[in-house]
């Protein structure tokens, strides 16, 4: 510390280096941020306090000024990216402390958002989606929002809450409506998970191999909120209806968990895909009892429109 003082005391012996610094600091104190800081302080503060937090008030000034610049948060030039400074009075001497700024604040509960969303064979970016940008066009999506408004606000952990069954034509936006639901839910800091159907049975059938199967099973089986996408573009066997769809909604239906689905068929559509096995079977004792769990579960609606996977080639 010695040799940094009299280092320092040539520097300001040095005229050339006298004048840069008083210079600089000119512009420190000058600064209108800073002049308002020390107003506010000045009965905390000593003019040697001052003196001896230049450095951190010049600090500030630089971060402060790349905040009033601000290219956004994952071009952001501070020190810390998405903290932004402020001055504080710490010990009789100047400091600065950062915060998060609003810009990280909101990436950080977007991040804290999707982590409580869990995704099988889905892509992420439809877990963006939000009932603010459904299109209501149709007597369906309006009934479906008004009842996932209300889903969402009274949801309560082992309350009995039916689900949605959304059917529909391709492209009709069932899936995101799905996606939103969820992004409504994770708001209020509870948790889902969207599936893929067809390739969660394709998944469970490659499980037999290496043994996974209940495990997975039983995850799905237990998750707070489970939603079910594209039920019935899957070739049905018995196999997958008895032992993997079946257990997954008779557990559900027995533990009061909510969930929902889309598919392309509607109620009856879908009890025809569910009674043919892909060897030709009939079998409709035992898809009537799929179906009966379904209508325990969820509340059909249909939605219409365009289909937007068109419109966007």
């Amino acid at each position: 510390m010695e040799r940094v003082n009299h280092l320092l005391q040539r520097l300001l012996g040095n005229q050339r280096f006298k004048q840069r610094y008083e210079q600089m600091k000119r512009y420190i104190l000058e600064h209108p941020d800073v002049q308002l800081f020390l107003r506010a302080h000045e009965r905390q503060l000593s003019a040697d306090a001052v003196d001896r937090s230049l450095m951190k008030l010049y600090e500030f000034i630089e971060q402060h000024g790349n905040c009033r610049q601000c290219p956004g948060l994952e071009r952001c030039n501070n020190m810390l990216p998405g903290y932004h400074p402020n001055l504080v009075v710490n010990g009789g001497r100047i400091d600065v402390e950062y915060d998060r700024c609003p810009k990280k604040v909101q990436h950080d509960e977007r991040k804290r958002q999707e982590s409580l969303i869990q995704s099988m064979f889905m892509p992420r970016e439809i877990l963006r989606a939000s009932l603010s940008d459904v299109d209501l066009n149709d007597n369906g999506r309006i009934k479906a929002i008004q009842f996932a408004e209300r889903f969402v606000a009274e949801y309560e952990p082992g309350k009995k809450m039916k689900g949605l069954y959304l059917h529909g034509s391709f492209g009709v936006g069932k899936t995101y409506l799905l996606a939103a639901i969820a992004n409504e839910l994770a708001k209020r800091n509870v948790p889902s998970l969207i599936v893929y159907v067809p390739e969660l049975f394709r998944e469970m059938k490659h499980s037999l191999q290496d043994q996974t199967m209940n495990e997975k099973l039983d995850y799905i089986k237990k998750v707070p909120v489970l939603m079910l996408d594209d039920l019935g573009a899957e070739a049905m066997s018995s196999w997958v209806r008895d032992d993997v769809f079946g257990p997954i909604l008779q557990y559900r239906m027995f533990e009061n968990l909510p969930t929902f689905f889309t598919s392309n068929f509607d109620m009856q559509q879908l009890a025809h895909h569910l009674t043919y096995s892909q060897r030709g079977e009939e079998e409709k004792v035992k898809a009537a009892r799929i179906m009966e769990r379904i209508r325990y579960l969820a509340y059909p609606i249909e939605i219409t429109g365009p289909n937007r996977r068109e419109q966007n080639i």
